[in-house]
This record gives C-alpha cells, structure tokens and sequence, in this order.
C-alpha cells in the first residue's frame, strides 16, 4: 500500500487510519497543493488531490473511503461497524457526513482566508466558515451523552469526522465567526488529539510545514 500525503490535508484521515490499525503502508509526504508543487505528480493522481491511495489494483481519491476500504479489505472490524450492527446506519452516516457536509465548507473558507486572501473573498470564506459551525448542530447533540461516535468506542468514524474538527482548529475559523466548539465537542476533541497514531500521523512533515 502506498498514501500520497500533504501535512494537515485530508490525506491525514487515511494516515490516521494506517497508524491505527497498524497496517505495514508506504508514504510519500509532498508539499501542499501537490498540483504545482510537486513535479509528475498529476501523472500519478490525475485530479491532483491528496489524499491518493494505491492497494495493487486498487487506486482511490476519497479519504474517508480510504478509511472504510481498510475496515473492510483487512477486517479491521475493532475499528469499523459490520451491516448487522444496531448502530450501522449511524456508522455510516457519520462517515458520510464528515465530508459532504463538515469539510466541504472549510475547504471553501480555507481558499478564501489562507490561500488566496483578498478582500473582496472574505465575506464568502466567513458565510461558509458560519455553514461550517451551523452544521455541527448535529454533532453537538449526538455527542451529549457520548465518548465516542458510534458503539461506546474508537472507529473510523470518529478519525472522519474527527478530523473535520482538527482542520477548523488549524485554519482558526472561531476567530472569523466568533464561534467556538461546544462543551462536549472541545472534549471530544481533545480525546482524539491524544491517540498516539493521530499523534504520530499529525507528526509527518516534509519540511514545508502545514498547508494553512
């Protein structure tokens, strides 16, 4: 297995996820956008986003697929949920709303404040930053009574939607909304910043430092 890999990018969810399940993987760690940055790289990953993922015949774009192609390619089920599971569709729904609705606005936030800053941008970056804390609504409920996501435990679910919330912290979007994490969010949080595999994921560098 080989993760193409940019410091703070998606690509941290499938790297957390490797490290977690201890699974042997190769890793190439690029500078951020890999597109220009990192020569022949769209003769790898056509797109040019990271993270890109190669299993033998297997090539994949997706983090959050990546994380649930490992559960079920390497029945890596102490970090996943089985369809028979009570909680499957729940399971399933966090990891689907980890992206399509959680980063997708931070990814439009990020372009505008950090990567391509211009004044007549940021009341766009600041709408989606404020879409963003709008749609943790969900999630400040769900975690009330919980440690973790899903099942009373750690699963790829928490690294999806995990990471989500690492990624607001970095582009510091609180301070563009005045909005801070809840209660029982801010510690949810915090318990998943302490796995020592996020730890050691979170640790890669190639030497040009975080993309935001």
């Amino acid at each position: 297995m080989k993760l193409w890999h940019c410091k703070g990018a998606r690509s941290l969810r499938a790297l957390w996820a490797l490290e977690e399940m201890g699974l042997d993987y190769e890793v190439e760690v690029m500078p951020f956008p890999p597109r220009f940055l990192r020569e022949g790289y769209l003769d790898v990953n056509v797109v040019g986003t990271v993270p890109y993922f190669v299993d033998g015949d297997v090539h994949m774009t997706e983090s959050t697929g990546i994380c649930h192609y490992l559960v079920e390619t390497y029945r890596q089920f102490d970090f996943g949920l089985k369809p028979d599971h009570p909680e499957f569709g729940s399971y399933l729904n966090c990891l689907y709303h980890s992206d399509a609705t959680l980063t997708f606005p931070q990814t439009i936030a990020m372009r505008y404040l950090h990567l391509e800053p211009t004044p007549e941008k940021q009341p766009v970056a600041v709408d989606y930053a404020k879409w963003f804390y709008a749609r943790l609504r969900l999630l400040d409920q769900h975690m009330l009574k919980r440690e973790y996501l899903v099942d009373n435990r750690f699963t790829i679910a928490d690294i999806a939607v995990g990471y989500a919330l690492y990624l607001a912290k970095a582009l510091k979007l609180s301070e563009f909304v005045e909005r801070e994490f809840t209660p029982q969010v801010e510690d949810y949080l915090a318990r998943l910043m302490q796995r020592p595999a996020l730890q050691r994921a979170d640790a890669l560098d190639d030497g040009h430092g975080n993309p935001i």
